[in-house]
């Protein structure tokens, strides 16, 4: 693609400078888009989308399913045979009925298919957090086919992802809830202010001293009223959870092919009788997400069975693992290690000093504590199916998220990032170059999109606040509910994260296993498979199991794992909130484990019915603390990733925006210094295409495979923890290398955006 051309496809121009003096300083090609591009009006829409597909669902035919297969290249995959399918699913406005859905919900989705034998693989359902965090963060920085590099000319294309985990699974990335990246309810032409992170309807001129690259005019869903009286979306869990179930009937019936209940079972044992079932993994907010769903497809699948909704217009949706990474599951449980995190860590910083420590903790207990069981009090007697239709309830709810907000308000006025302690505001990784690429006009087009894309709603986010969702609670009842289901559940946590950091979620694991000390065998659902362990057993022996370490390859352990049936914690060392973007073969060695029903430490078969680690009691590896990473000002997450200097900078005028990096000088601005091949829609790579700045590999022998995950025999010895090669490591050097983008998003009303 040429770089003037280039100048005209990109729906946010990447590139402008001034003063303009600065043009004859900067590298041919720089200067040529410059010379295009500078103080132009920052504006271009999606292209018509357009699908080879479009359809009435086969079991609602109100609901409508457009798709298409993106051109090569688009997202680049280890395998060239491997099938993509992008678009959307219609839900005409009143479907979900009792709840008060008055907007129609346009749901994108992504899937692509698993690397070997699509036809009898896996399915795994993959949700970001938030709540209004797309789940293109996921696919393109984390578990996805594919990530975005930069070439040589400075534009953007993709690279398979080395331990992306359609190695194990067919995938599928879903935009949830509506609003979210490029899901919509009615497509609006507005304007979108990087610096506020707000849109304005209809299209409006930038506030004085806005430089234009700050505000793009582009096509976006509905920007809703932030006084909650006009959100056309989901504005808690469980109203989520039924607008995900209503997609998935959808989605299945569309593509049979891959409904695991309806083909081979590769999932469980040959012998088994029972179909092969869903895998749902979540992140971040998704710890919400995760049980809440899961609780709800297994309603459905009751009434379905015993008659209360019709059996032949609906389909079973059959879990068979659920996965939670760096979770917010249960804020009474998890607020607490909040301050312990922040001053006695594994990681020996100290955020905060012991005195405030202390304070944090008796704030706590003495007021939120408090806040969270009024809360749900009021909920269960007045709001028992969490619609948030009681306004009573949500003021009450709404007030303690934001007095249990204040036991992290310390740290963060430490100016540690919220997602990694290792790191100081502000944080570079993981970059926000997938983010330039999913806005060019030729990507929009490929993929079908009706709107430009976004990281983040914060209406969406303002939405869950207003209710209160996240401190309503019942992700710990709902979780040792599908456990004893016999639904694997795994709990997966980055041992740097501080948000949703591996404190509380060992401490949520164990909540787990004690609220199975009161379910009975009755609890069994009859098609629970034989691995099954009684309820009440959890209670002692998941607490008992020690920790065994979680063995990579054949030169590195890459955590910790307590197992007992189908109950697991890892703890991964070195990573912060996004594990497959800091540890990628270590979170997908984990992953694949969980889908086999294996041994998490080993990968090694086992009966999951009387399995359980050995090992030490405590997690207590201490790690080390790595340089400090060289910062990056992302245009596109600009308050994540800028100075109080850039910004300064940017509001005087100054400076230079090349390929969505902001620089405060020219003479920064660096391109790719090697030759650098990359897919785009309709140019993929070849055969014979090195991969220059590829996903990072491991130094075991089963690393360079593109298939497969390690099964391991023994224990590496030396042992290796920690830096290993194929794990992220501190600052992966922005050219043209590694996953990109940038993800914290601070909220006017002090609350963090969980990705």
């Amino acid at each position: 693609m040429d770089v003037s051309d280039r100048s005209h496809t990109l729906c946010f121009p990447p590139l402008t400078l001034t003063p303009a003096a600065q043009l004859l300083r900067l590298p041919p090609t720089l200067a040529a888009l410059v010379a295009t591009f500078a103080l132009t009006t920052f504006a271009q829409y999606p292209p018509p989308a357009s699908y080879q597909n479009i359809l009435t669902s086969p079991l609602n035919s109100n609901i409508t399913v457009a798709y298409k297969q993106p051109p090569a290249g688009t997202c680049t995959t280890a395998f060239t045979t491997q099938k993509q399918y992008t678009g959307y699913i219609g839900i005409p406005p009143y479907t979900l009925a009792p709840i008060q859905q008055n907007y129609s919900v346009n749901t994108f989705f992504w899937f692509v298919e698993a690397r070997q034998t699509p036809e009898t693989a896996p399915l795994t359902v993959w949700l970001n957090g938030g709540p209004g965090s797309s789940s293109m963060v996921g696919f393109f920085n984390e578990v996805g086919p594919c990530e975005v590099v930069q070439t040589t000319d400075g534009s953007y294309g993709t690279q398979y992802r080395m331990y992306g985990w359609d190695r194990a699974s067919n995938m599928l990335f879903i935009d949830q809830p509506n609003q979210v990246g490029f899901s919509y309810d009615s497509t609006t032409n507005a304007s979108y202010d990087l610096l506020h992170d707000e849109v304005f309807e209809p299209l409006t001129a930038p506030s004085a001293g806005l430089p234009g690259f700050m505000y793009l005019n582009g096509t976006f869903g509905t920007a809703n009223e932030e006084n909650g009286s006009s959100y056309s979306t989901a504005n808690t869990t469980e109203i989520a959870a039924e607008t995900i179930w209503h997609f998935l009937q959808s989605w299945l019936a569309a593509f049979p092919q891959y409904n695991p209940a309806t083909r081979p079972n590769v999932t469980r044992p040959i012998t088994s009788s029972v179909p092969a079932g869903v895998n749902l993994f979540t992140e971040s907010y998704g710890g919400h997400y995760a049980p809440a769903f899961a609780n709800f497809f297994e309603q459905q699948n009751q009434r379905r069975r015993n008659g209360s909704i019709p059996s032949n217009s609906t389909l079973a949706i059959n879990l068979e693992s659920v996965g939670i990474m760096n979770g917010l599951v249960d804020d009474l449980i998890q607020d607490y290690y909040y301050p312990l995190f922040a001053y006695n860590n594994t990681y020996g910083i100290e955020a905060i000093s012991s005195t405030v420590e202390l304070n944090t903790i008796s704030q706590y207990s003495a007021q939120c504590v408090t806040a969270i069981q009024s809360c749900r009090a009021a909920m269960n007697s007045t709001d028992a199916e969490g619609y948030g239709d009681v306004a009573s309830t949500n003021t009450l709810c709404e007030a303690a998220q934001l007095t249990c907000a204040n036991t992290t308000a310390s740290y963060a006025s430490a100016g540690y990032d919220v997602y990694d302690i290792r790191q100081k505001l502000p944080s570079p990784d993981p970059p926000a170059a997938y983010q330039e690429y999913l806005n060019n006009a030729s990507v929009l087009a490929a993929i079908g999109a009706r709107v430009n894309y976004t990281e983040s709603n914060p209406y969406v986010q303002h939405a869950f606040i207003s209710t209160g969702d996240t401190i309503r609670g019942g992700g710990i009842q709902d979780l040792a509910y599908l456990l004893s289901l016999g639904i694997r559940v795994a709990l997966i946590y980055g041992d740097a994260d501080f948000i949703c950091n591996w404190y509380g979620g060992e401490a949520i694991s164990l909540a787990i296993a004690q609220q199975m000390a009161g379910m009975n065998p009755s609890t069994l659902a009859l098609n629970a498979p034989s691995s099954t362990v009684l309820p009440a057993t959890y209670a002692s022996a998941f607490p008992a199991a020690g920790y065994s370490e979680i063995v990579v390859n054949n030169s590195y352990i890459g955590g910790e794992v307590r197992q007992f049936g189908n109950l697991s914690f890892s703890r991964v060392y070195d990573s912060g909130h996004f594990v497959p973007y800091f540890q990628p073969e270590t979170a997908f060695t984990i992953f694949a484990r969980v889908l086999g029903g294996t041994e998490v430490a080993t990968g090694e078969p086992i009966d999951l019915s009387t399995y359980s680690t050995t090992g030490p009691a405590n997690s207590s590896y201490v790690n080390a603390v790595p340089p400090a990473p060289s910062p990056t000002c992302w245009v596109r997450s600009w308050n994540a990733t800028c100075s109080a200097s850039d910004t300064q900078a940017m509001l005087a005028g100054s400076g230079v925006v090349a390929n969505g990096i902001f620089y405060q000088d020219s003479d920064s601005v660096s391109l790719p210094h090697s030759s650098v091949a990359a897919g785009v829609p309709g140019s993929p790579l070849s055969s014979s295409s090195t991969i220059g700045a590829g996903p990072a590999k491991s130094n075991g022998g089963s690393s360079t495979e593109l298939t497969g995950v390690y099964t391991a025999t023994s224990t590496p010895s030396p042992t290796g923890k920690g830096g290993a090669a194929g794990v992220r490591p501190a600052r992966w050097a922005w050219a043209g290398e590694g996953p990109l983008l940038a993800f914290v998003l601070s909220c006017t009303m002090g609350l963090v955006m969980m990705l």
